[in-house]
């Protein structure tokens, strides 16, 4: 986890539980590490069981022990990939949250629940094929793009990768040092980079980054314009996460040009996750 956001803490998922599922369900593992970017926006890692399994852009369900002995339990999805031997995550702290204040005194050590089973559908697997692979991120919602620029199942998919990240300020820019490092990795020199990664920072002027929201930015044709490459049918597949306005501006845009989601049996060119905030 290195060092170098209008969201929440959340993926959601359909019933949010403050009781916990069955105990035969979940494991209990250690918290091993916790930075904070921002005095509210903090990555943290715990151990991972030998039988956890996920697929990159999926989400684990965390439940966190209450003062009143009760479980609090939220979705979040995971930033570390397939094959590191922890899980890590990336959360903001929700003021009054029933989750984040349990959250905000988690230390090292800390034992935190974790799910068995790993849940979503923003996975490559459901994309029909193509040849530029859009991720598009507001705040935490950069998060499952992490795991998935990790796996090599990703770059031999696709031959360029657009990682665009809206933020309102600048230090809540993530994740900095790994990106390069993955920039890095799949470039064969400096002419031939396949990782375009797009800052956008809305509430300040920021050298280098854009500054409108993305809906904006793709309807005037900027983001396109900033990343080399075009908005197309026959080679985009485009990927949105984050802010729930953000994603309905986004799928309006894109379906009126005719990109259509990825349903179960028939794969598309748009796959969504929303975060919004969760109050007591």
């Amino acid at each position: 986890m290195s060092k170098s956001t209008d969201s929440s803490d959340i993926i959601p998922t359909p019933k949010q539980e403050t009781t916990a599922p069955s105990s035969v369900r979940y494991t209990e593992e250690t918290v091993i590490s916790v930075l904070y970017w921002t005095p509210s926006l903090l990555s943290f890692r715990t151990s991972r069981n030998p039988n956890f399994r996920f697929t990159p852009g999926h989400y684990a369900r965390l439940g966190l022990d209450r003062c009143e002995g009760k479980v609090v339990w939220r979705p979040f999805s995971l930033v570390s990939g397939q094959d590191d031997d922890y899980l890590e995550f990336l959360a903001i702290l929700v003021p009054n949250g029933e989750f984040s204040e349990q959250l905000a005194d988690t230390r090292v050590g800390d034992t935190i629940q974790v799910d068995k089973a790993s849940y979503g559908f923003m996975t490559m697997d459901g994309f029909a094929p193509g040849k530029d692979l859009w991720l598009l991120a507001t705040g935490t919602g950069i998060g499952p793009y992490l795991s998935i620029l990790r796996d090599a199942t990703t770059w031999n998919a696709f031959e360029n990768i657009v990682l665009v990240h809206s933020v309102r300020y600048a230090n809540e820019l993530v994740y900095q040092d790994d990106i390069k490092a993955i920039i890095q990795a799949h470039s064969v020199d400096k002419f031939s980079i396949r990782l375009r990664y797009i800052q956008v920072v809305t509430r300040e002027l920021q050298l280098n980054a854009l500054s409108a929201r993305i809906p904006q930015l793709i309807e005037d044709g900027q983001l396109e314009l900033t990343a080399g490459l075009p908005l197309a049918l026959n080679r985009s597949r485009i990927m949105a996460c984050g802010n729930p306005e953000m994603i309905r501006e986004v799928r309006a845009l894109l379906t009126a040009k005719g990109f259509q989601t990825n349903r179960r049996a028939s794969p598309g060119q748009l796959a969504f996750e929303n975060y919004w905030l969760i109050k007591p």
